[in-house]
């Protein structure tokens, strides 16, 4: 089913925060490739979206978590092959040096430096309803360059 495209993938965004601070990848790979992001990856087949950041937190970093929190999703919408329905989470860390990753290089990236660094726009709204401890239901569309064209944020009905 997901050889079809257009089909939407099903991932999770895990967000490791310590204070104001974000645990971020600067990801060597498509998709995002050299931007800063969650660590994060795709749900395998039976597994919830918490099991599925649980795992890919520890898959990524090393970092082993018994939960996080549910804070919100992220559906994305474009006429190419990047079509995917994100459940983002979020867990508060230690402050540690920033582990080895296999994905590329995580970073600690202060809140207030989110825009001057490469990171899907998308991202920045996430971390700062997340700043501002509310829920969210964003639905980004894209063209087909991939350039944002619409961003709503579904519970409160408004446009970003």
């Amino acid at each position: 089913m997901y050889g079809v495209e257009g089909i939407k993938r099903v991932a999770t965004l895990c967000i490791l925060k310590n204070e104001n601070r974000f645990l971020l990848l600067r990801r060597l790979k498509e998709p995002n490739k050299d931007k800063y992001t969650p660590v994060g990856g795709k749900l395998d087949p039976y597994e919830s979206p918490l099991q599925a950041a649980l795992r890919e937190t520890y898959e990524e970093t090393g970092i082993e978590l018994s939960s996080m929190r549910y804070c919100g999703m992220l559906t994305e919408t474009s006429p190419t092959k990047y079509n995917w329905i994100s459940y983002v989470y979020v867990a508060e860390i230690e402050d540690m040096p920033p582990p080895e990753c296999p994905e590329g290089t995580l970073e600690w990236i202060d809140f207030e430096q989110l825009l001057n660094i490469p990171t899907p726009i998308t991202d920045w709204y996430i971390y700062k309803y997340l700043m501002e401890e509310k829920m969210f239901a964003f639905d980004a569309v894209y063209d087909e360059q991939l350039q944002l064209l619409t961003m709503r944020e579904e519970l409160e009905g408004k446009t970003l």
